[in-house]
């Protein structure tokens, strides 16, 4: 009975340790919401207005997915971002990183 005692508790904090290691993850792993926005804004000052204007208003967007939880949808809208301010889409994914 000792042995059901000690071992029932220590099986739940393992359990919620597994459960929390494997959710976190996933929402952290990826850090577009932090990193991109910032990114493009700096590359659409350096740009046309017009560009930039669309450009920012995609980033407006992605930020607005990534407060609702939406990481990958945001990312898109990144990416989408990138692309009207003509950045090729291997230096957007560097930026990324």
């Amino acid at each position: 009975m000792n042995r059901v005692l000690v071992t029932l508790p220590l099986a739940f904090v393992a359990s919620a340790l597994f459960i929390s290691a494997s959710v976190t993850p996933a929402h952290a792993a990826d850090g577009a919401c932090a990193a991109m926005p910032a990114n493009i804004r700096s590359v659409a000052e350096k740009g046309d207005a017009d560009t930039a204007k669309k450009a920012l208003k995609l980033v407006r967007t992605g930020e607005l997915l990534c407060d609702a939880g939406n990481e990958r949808a945001a990312k898109k809208k990144f990416e989408g971002a990138y692309k009207t301010l003509g950045v090729a889409e291997e230096e957007y994914a560097q930026l990324a990183k």
